[in-house]
């Protein structure tokens, strides 16, 4: 066997080569996580050990993604396939090499580099090499939980890597480089196979930017990349649930009655769903062991506590606190929930979830829809963004976002729906809309629909109880309401009935998110099925 300090020269000869990272430098490549404590502990300033065994890390200045400042290159090996536009805005390939170069200067300016390689995607079919290049421990251990781990002798055959990101985000972009706006820069170079960061050390960008790449390349190959969690029953039978961050995709498919296959990210090959990621990475505002114990219990050694409060004495975390960020979040390897499923595949689903966060309180907690309203719905992609993942957002606020993963598409959102549409069919996969936001009124008036009904409406989804419940219609929107879920009031399942303002301004509101439904689709209709158009509200 190849022994640990060759396989690390062949990377610094790799990395020289085509990088020019300084060839007498210290590179640690897939250190233990003990290893990674320590460099963290010792040259990383805000970093802590928590109660737990966590450890607690600060991003500095960015704790949230930064949209507006991603780029993909233009290029000729993948142009023509782009969907170009606010979510794929284009730098040319110098520019992208001149981001690149400030990069590479600022890693060599480091007296020690990680490397971490890894794989996306569990189905070996469809898995591609990731390495990562960066000048954190926290970024490293963040990645190496995140990613899928190899093996010692996957390690040793790992070869040459298909995606490389060069993580420098310590070190600002410069604004007056073409095509910049701030000094952060997250450009994704498909014909390079390179990813480049700069000014932001929020380590969600190698997260999502691992699966804008794999947003890219899958469909490429017929299969369906998707921003959704999957769990799967003791009979096999698997769910997907769609939604954006916040929306509870990570908590209602952390389910101790089901296994858990992934909490964000996977693919539908002809085999079934298969997760991208080796981790998981939760929301831990309001974190409690009583409302979600399997993703209290995951902090501990190993996992990464980002941008929390804690006291310094006894480093117990508090999880009310937001004064730093909203955005607090723990990543931790998917092995660390007890009911996992090992590796992380499941089959083609029965049940497709598409979870909203409705800010106006006028969508019902749950709907069954047919194929052409799951179709409207999945295009439409409407929740609320919720303060803290994204900078700038403080409150919730309504929102439309493509296939419920708008900022991660390559292509142009019909390319996966139409996929989706043809997976549903042949599969014969039940659709639910949840509404895990509002209700009773809208934000501010109303209340937050309570975990506990969202997972009886789960419950009863999984059982078999609302595939033989009595539904009725809702109006404008067209939705079938069940009369009954074991569990939740009869109240809180239909919106009107919850509705605690007067019925003038129940009807206004369902009338002005119906119009931003139907105005928001006229950017889709020349291209959706005359059924998918009449899907949508009619006002």
């Amino acid at each position: 066997m190849t022994s640990i300090p060759s396989i690390a020269e062949t990377v610094q000869e790799t990395l020289h080569k085509e990088a020019g990272i300084d060839y007498s430098k210290e590179i640690k490549r897939n250190i233990s996580v003990a290893q990674l404590y320590e460099d963290a502990l010792k040259y990383e300033d805000g970093t802590y050990l928590s109660s737990t065994g966590a450890l607690i890390t600060s991003s500095g200045a960015k704790t949230g993604r930064s949209p507006r400042d991603k780029r993909v290159v233009e290029e000729e090996t993948s142009a023509r396939d782009i969907w170009w536009g606010p979510v794929n805005m284009k730098i040319s390939e110098s520019v992208f090499m001149i981001n690149r170069e400030r990069a590479i200067d600022y890693l060599n300016t480091r007296s020690r580099l990680y490397v971490f390689d890894g794989y996306a995607g569990w189905d070996p079919k469809h898995r591609i090499k990731v390495r990562i290049v960066c000048a954190r421990a926290y970024h490293a251990l963040f990645m190496r939980n995140m990613l899928i781990r190899p093996t010692d002798e996957e390690l040793e055959h790992f070869g040459h890597p298909d995606f490389t990101i060069f993580n420098a985000g310590q070190f600002p972009a410069n604004r007056y480089t073409t095509g910049m706006t701030s000094t952060t820069s997250v450009a994704i170079n498909f014909k390079r196979r390179e990813m480049v960061i700069l000014g932001t050390q929020y380590a969600g960008e190698m997260k999502k930017g691992v699966f804008t790449i794999m947003h890219y390349l899958m469909p490429k190959q017929g299969v369906l990349s998707l921003h959704s969690s999957a769990n799967s029953g003791e009979d096999g039978d698997t769910s997907l649930f769609f939604g954006l961050s916040g929306t509870g995709k990570t908590t209602l498919s952390a389910d101790p009655h089901r296994y858990l296959i992934g909490d964000d990210e996977h693919c539908w090959s002809d085999d079934g769903i298969f997760n991208i990621e080796g981790g998981c990475y939760a929301k831990t505002i309001d974190l409690s062991a009583e409302k979600e114990p399997e993703i209290f219990a995951a902090i501990r050694f190993g996992s990464v506590l980002e941008n929390v409060v804690f006291n310094k004495e006894s480093r117990l975390v508090d999880y009310t606190d937001a004064s730093l960020t909203e955005n607090t979040r723990c990543a931790y390897p998917i092995e660390y929930i007890p009911n996992a499923k090992l590796p992380c595949v499941g089959g083609h689903p029965k049940n497709i979830i598409l979870l909203t966060c409705d800010a106006f309180g006028v969508l019902p907690p749950v709907a069954k829809l047919n194929s052409a309203q799951a179709m409207y719905h999945f295009i439409s992609g409407y929740t609320a963004k919720i303060a803290g993942t994204e900078e700038g957002v403080t409150e919730p606020s309504a929102t439309f976002s493509a296939c419920f993963g708008q900022p991660f598409l390559v292509w142009h959102p019909t390319k996966y729906a139409n996929m989706l549409a043809d997976k549903i069919k042949e599969h014969s996969a039940d659709a639910w809309l949840i509404n895990t936001g509002w209700n009773g009124g809208k934000y501010g008036v109303g209340k937050r629909i309570s975990l506990k009904y969202s997972r009886a409406i789960i419950d009863a989804i999984h059982n078999g109880e609302l595939a033989n419940a009595e539904y009725e219609n809702y109006p404008v929107f067209g939705l079938s309401i069940p009369k009954k879920v074991t569990g939740v009031p009869e109240s809180v399942l239909h919106p009107k009935k919850a509705w605690t303002g007067t019925p003038a301004e129940y009807d206004e509101t369902v009338n002005k998110l119906a119009q931003l439904f139907v105005n928001n689709f006229k950017l889709y209709q020349d291209q959706a099925s005359e059924a998918v158009v009449n899907a949508g509200p009619k006002i």
